[in-house]
């Protein structure tokens, strides 16, 4: 950033049609909120590529700043939780959709929506974790909560995107044996690196299966949803449970209540943008615990702004492998 403007990349609507340019900016293009954050670095994610892309009208208003995350240092701060200086992260609250978010140098935001970055991660980490292993964590603790012991088998699905591969390393880490969920077999080894102990094939899960199925894991992590998800559920095991948080596949769910009555499974809802601060705060200070830097080095790739665009179709068709870290500064 320099002293008469910062960089950012804008969405405008014209004639109905969406573009995305870089642009110049000053503080008085932001919206109006009680702490303003030098933006590091933020993160790519699959709905940042939706908004980019323009579909499922993610973006609510133009002009707009996208990316729904970000991490770096507050400037100006009218709110007594946070001085500047202060390392903060953000993810959630609708920032990148309807409030003007991460892939810019500087944002403007409600302090509410900041956490405080714990010890141990740098702004870069933070963002290699990004919305995606936030979510991640999440429902790995839902799991944790659910009573799946460590030991136990916990499936992944989509499990070298974004989310599928921090959980990926999250539950080896933890002690819980992974199976890994792909529609990459040329990730194998990717997989197996984060921990991955078995890795089935996602065309075997994506033809409708019986509402009943062998068990085969105790626990899993959904981020496909739709056919993928109903057959997930078929083969959970007595007791156990289906953290879902995504639906990359489809937002159907075409299944019997037979898991749900017959085995005692539960469907474990994972929210991750209205998540409250207590929970967010939580779920950031295991990230930190529970994560190595050598950990997020392994998942992470490095982009600048103007790179952004032409990663939406690939991030859309599931082609970007673990998570993509946006230096806003390049």
């Amino acid at each position: 950033m320099n002293a008469s403007g910062f960089r950012a990349l804008v969405a405008r609507e014209e004639g109905g049609r969406q573009s995305v340019a870089l642009e110049t900016l000053t503080d008085a293009d932001l919206p109006a909120a009680d702490v303003t954050v030098d933006v590091e670095f933020s993160s790519f994610n699959y709905k940042d590529g939706l908004a980019l892309a323009g579909r499922n009208r993610i973006l609510r208003h133009y002009p707009i700043i996208p990316g729904i995350d970000f991490a770096g240092t507050v400037a100006q701060s009218a709110s007594p939780r946070f001085r500047p200086g202060d390392k903060v992260v953000l993810t959630g609250f609708g920032v990148g959709e309807n409030w003007s978010g991460g892939f810019a140098e500087r944002a403007r935001v409600k302090s509410a929506w900041l956490v405080a970055l714990p010890a141990g991660l740098d702004a870069r980490q933070a963002m290699a974790i990004g919305t995606a292993g936030f979510t991640a964590m999440l429902a790995v603790m839902a799991l944790e909560r659910h009573g799946i012991a460590k030991g136990g088998e916990v499936l992944v699905t989509g499990a070298a995107g974004g989310v599928g591969s921090i959980a990926v390393r999250l539950l080896s880490r933890l002690g819980y044996r992974v199976t890994a969920l792909t529609g990459r077999p040329a990730e194998r080894d990717f997989l197996e690196s984060l921990g991955a102990g078995a890795i089935l094939e996602r065309a075997a899960y994506q033809a409708p299966g019986k509402p009943l199925q062998a068990e085969r894991w105790q626990g899993a992590v959904d981020s496909v949803g739709g056919t993928i998800l109903a057959n997930v559920l078929a083969a959970t095991a007595y007791g156990g449970a289906v953290a879902a948080c995504g639906l990359a596949g489809g937002a159907d769910l075409p299944t019997s209540v037979f898991p749900f009555i017959l085995r005692g499974v539960a469907l474990l809802g994972i929210e991750s943008v209205q998540c409250p601060l207590a929970l967010r705060e939580e779920a950031w200070r295991r990230l930190a615990r529970d994560l190595t830097a050598a950990d997020l080095a392994a998942v992470t790739e490095e982009i600048g702004l103007g790179d952004l665009p032409a990663r939406a179709e690939a991030i859309l068709a599931g082609q970007v492998r673990g998570r993509t870290v946006v230096n806003v500064r390049h």
